[in-house]
């Protein structure tokens, strides 16, 4: 037997619960584009974005660590695959959709800059007069234009839905803009359930990599709730930190954090009375959501962590480096376009031209940037 979309869809109904959505009831796509066979619309949207030049690049973009400092800290890309698996956990506990979560995990950070939060802060300001930059418009501009994979139309073509979870995105770092989505709605359960599971991995693997550079302390740590919390859990209380005891108290932070979201979101849902998508997306707060406890321990790590990890100096020596870097490429590139590869002066000439030397930038790698940067501002460097 050969499970046919049809098929699919009737199965997603019956596992889904009533405010989990449905691929059948997607607004569908701006332009025409025939469902497939095989998979649902939801699960041909994560194939699409899986395969963008976008998401590759990924694996070379950084989110604290620069590139130089090693192969072993999380990436975008490495961070998007953990944001997906914690959504899709997330997403089967509650009976939402995880194709759509899935989908709008795997695309939430496609448009982040080479350099991290460093990068998209130094593109901000250059882009002020120019209207501005933010890597959730970015995403949505990488999908909707930029990628160039089919010959009826730009971009991917993706669900309504898998957009309005992209310009939904909302953590403590992510303010969304969703306009021409909605904006008198909420995110749908499977946004919201997106935006819960960024933050859960971005604390607990900035944790686990601050740890491991050595830029934490565990003395320091002692004063945390969280930390103590987390020692009691495993059984664990000594001055030196092994690499096998790091791992446990990082998988128990996921679980303990997953675990409080499902009783936490339980309860939201209960109280809202939804009993449908629409429903959910009206009702007046987010449904996904932590315990006051947990919302105040996690406070305190992301303070602490803001204090002697973002702000550790060769953090901030790195992040001042990267700005630079890439006020440098914006600078020479805008002063001089001929200097751009010729695709790129084409489009400079035919579209806005700062915006298009923005997406150039943004669309590079740590390591292509710093590359680019050693090409044109090294006299001995190859050009």
């Amino acid at each position: 037997m050969i499970y046919l979309r049809e098929i699919l869809e009737d199965l997603e109904n019956k596992r889904l619960a009533p405010y989990g959505f449905r691929s059948r009831d997607s607004k569908g796509r701006e332009y025409p584009d025939p469902e497939r066979e095989y998979r649902t619309a939801f699960q041909r949207d994560r194939d699409r974005i899986i395969h963008t030049t976008a998401f590759r690049r990924l694996e070379y973009k950084t989110q604290v660590f620069v590139i130089t400092e090693g192969d072993y800290y999380r990436t975008r890309l490495t961070h998007t695959l953990e944001v997906a698996q914690i959504g899709r956990t997330i997403a089967r506990a509650l009976g939402a959709n995880e194709d759509l979560v899935e989908a709008i995990c795997l695309a939430h950070d496609l448009g982040h800059t080479p350099f991290g939060h460093a990068g998209e802060h130094a593109l901000s300001e250059l882009m002020s007069d120019h209207g501005g930059f933010d890597h959730n418009r970015q995403s949505l501009r990488i999908v909707t234009t930029l990628e160039r994979r089919f010959p009826q139309f730009p971009g991917l073509n993706l669900t309504y839905e898998v957009r309005e979870g992209m310009v939904k995105h909302e953590t403590a770092y992510d303010i969304s803009d969703a306009q021409g989505y909605d904006p008198e709605k909420r995110g749908n359960l499977e946004a919201q359930i997106a935006n819960v599971a960024d933050e859960t991995a971005y604390t607990a693997h900035d944790l686990d990599d601050g740890l491991r550079s050595g830029l934490l302390k565990i003395n320091q740590l002692q004063e945390l709730t969280l930390w103590q919390k987390l020692k009691e859990i495993i059984g664990w209380d000594a001055d030196e930190l092994d690499d096998i005891i790091r791992h446990q108290i990082i998988r128990r932070l996921i679980g303990i954090e997953i675990s409080d979201v499902l009783e936490s979101t339980v309860l939201a849902l209960e109280t809202s009375g939804a009993q449908s998508v629409d429903e959910l997306q009206l009702h007046k707060e987010n449904v996904v959501v932590q315990s006051e406890s947990f919302i105040k321990m996690n406070h305190e790590l992301k303070d602490f962590l803001f204090a002697n990890m973002y702000r550790h100096f060769r953090v901030y020596r790195m992040q001042i480096k990267a700005e630079h870097i890439l006020q440098n490429l914006f600078n020479a590139y805008t002063e001089n376009p001929g200097i751009l590869p010729a695709e790129v002066q084409e489009r400079a000439k035919n579209g806005e031209f700062h915006r298009v030397i923005c997406d150039y930038i943004a669309g590079m790698t740590d390591r292509f940037a710093l590359d680019e940067h050693s090409r044109l501002f090294d006299p001995q460097a190859a050009l």
